[in-house]
């Protein structure tokens, strides 16, 4: 067993994240109030399931070993992957807004030992949760384009289980996580070239638990009623976090696909 073999299978648990970032999340692309459906008490409501193929590069550090550099793409990422879950829900009433984006992914890996004298194979498992409440207030909108002020707070949580079959570690099993608090703020917004076609896009940035934590994206969408959207596009988001040899310092980014319900 090596060290960069412990350290890339845990990374792997940041991927698809962050994570959104919040982003959190992803912001859901809710359109202008003209394309809106409204409720009697003028609010609108949106969910988003999506999905982000992001890669993986920086620092990770976990069970006492050294920091090991990072460098995973999406495919690796996807080779260990065993559940994944990601969406979003927004409340709308006039300028104000409340969003909230919950993400959780479970990996795990398994390889040999280079000897086998004190196990015979190594297991790591990984689970993920990043989740995002926050809430926003519309600094300008007109009939096309809107754009919101936003904050709010997201937690982080990260667990790995390191387990030994075989040889003298045989049935011995170790555990290492952290979870924190960041506190996060920004801009996000929309705009209409057609009644059908829009863009959207953000950008967070917010410190707390994590010495940093960043999330940009731009995105494509497609209106196929006022009731149902699709969406294309990149993000980008990076955390730095390190606490009593827990290190998790790196940048995911890749596509993401989303499908946005309003009612």
């Amino acid at each position: 067993m090596t060290s960069r073999f412990i350290a890339t299978l845990a990374s792997i648990g940041a991927c698809l994240f962050a994570g959104t970032a919040t982003a959190a999340d992803i912001y859901s692309p809710v359109a202008p109030e003209t394309q809106q459906v409204t409720t009697e008490s003028g609010w609108t409501f949106s969910f988003a399931p999506y999905f982000w193929a992001a890669g993986l590069s920086g620092d990770i550090e976990q069970f006492g070993l050294p920091a090991v550099d990072v460098d995973a793409s999406f495919s690796d990422v996807f080779d260990h992957l065993d559940f994944a879950a990601m969406a979003i829900a927004e409340a709308r009433n006039g300028p104000y807004s409340i969003f909230g984006d919950a993400m959780y992914i479970k990996l795990s890996g398994e390889g040999g030992t280079p000897r086998g004298v004190l196990a015979e194979d190594v297991e790591l498992s990984t689970e993920t949760f990043a989740g995002t409440l926050g809430a926003g207030y519309a600094i300008y909108e007109d009939s096309a384009a809107r754009l919101d002020i936003v904050g709010g707070v997201r937690v982080w949580s990260v667990k790995s289980e390191l387990s030994f079959q075989g040889g003298a570690l045989d049935g011995v099993s170790r555990t290492d996580d952290a979870t924190w608090v960041d506190g996060i703020a920004g801009f996000r917004g929309t705009y209409s070239f057609t009644p059908e076609i829009y863009m959207t896009g953000w950008g967070l940035v917010g410190a707390g638990g994590a010495d940093l934590d960043w999330d940009v994206a731009a995105a494509i969408g497609y209106r196929f009623s006022d009731t149902v959207s699709a969406l294309a596009g990149y993000r980008a988001l990076g955390v730095d976090y390190s606490n009593d040899g827990f290190v998790f310092d790196v940048v995911e980014q890749g596509p993401i696909l989303g499908l946005v319900v309003r009612f």
